[in-house]
Formats: C-alpha cells, structure tokens, sequence
C-alpha cells in the first residue's frame, strides 16, 4: 500500500501542516510532477487545490525539478540547487537525487495551497483534532 506524508504549506497565513494521504487517496499524487496541481480532498482539504513543489523519498534524498522521471540519477551540481548547497565558490559535487515525478518510492511531498476553499484550513483540521483526542 502507498502512503505519503504531506506538508501543506498555506502561503496566506504562513503556516504549514503535516498530513497523511493513503491507498486512494495516495493514488491521486502518483504520476504527478513537480509544479501540477492536485485537488486537496487526497488530505482532507476539501475544496483546495495543492500545487505539488517538493518533496524526498524514503532515503531523504529529495526530488529535483530538473531531471525527469522518477528515477534516481547523480547530477553535477556545482551551484545551489534543491539538495546542495556549497560551502564556497565554484566547489562541485556529484549528488544523487529523484525525479520530479512522483512514485511509490516517494516518502514526503511538500506542497502549497493555490485555491483556498470556502472553509479555514484550522476549521476543517481542527475537528479532525479534537475527534483524536
């Protein structure tokens, strides 16, 4: 079974949640790349729309929007990039990274809120909350 965990950034009001979408609703992230939207009811956000802007595997090694697919690839980095960062000028290294697309290998997706929904995010996380507790 695939399940993802996903953090939902909401640009707005500067806050961020950490959800989990599993089976069917993990099913509506497969096959989507880095920037393609996807309906926010996969996390329980009913009414949203989440743009898909990151996220790493299970190894923590984290999706590059520049190499296509899902597969892992070593790239030559020899700026900052998603993934690296150089302690100074003109230091390169050879990292390995995933796909833009995402995959059943996937482990976390960050993504960010681009259509808000008639109803508040804390409204409709909140009784989720509080039905835990």
């Amino acid at each position: 079974m695939v399940s993802f965990t996903v953090v939902v950034g909401d640009p707005d009001s500067g806050s961020s949640y950490q959800l989990e979408a599993e089976e069917q609703d993990a099913n509506r992230f497969i096959g989507k790349s880095i920037g393609e939207e996807v309906d926010g009811g996969a996390v329980g956000l009913d009414g949203y729309t989440l743009e898909i802007t990151g996220g790493s595997d299970e190894a923590g090694r984290p999706l590059n929007p520049d190499v296509a697919g899902a597969n892992l690839k070593e790239v030559l980095m020899n700026e900052r990039q998603t993934g690296y960062k150089p302690s100074r000028d003109g230091e390169r290294r050879r990292i390995t990274v995933r796909g833009r697309e995402v995959s059943d290998a996937v482990a976390q997706i960050n993504a960010s809120v681009v259509d808000h929904g008639s109803t508040d995010i804390d409204t409709l996380l909140g009784d989720a909350e509080d039905a835990d507790e």
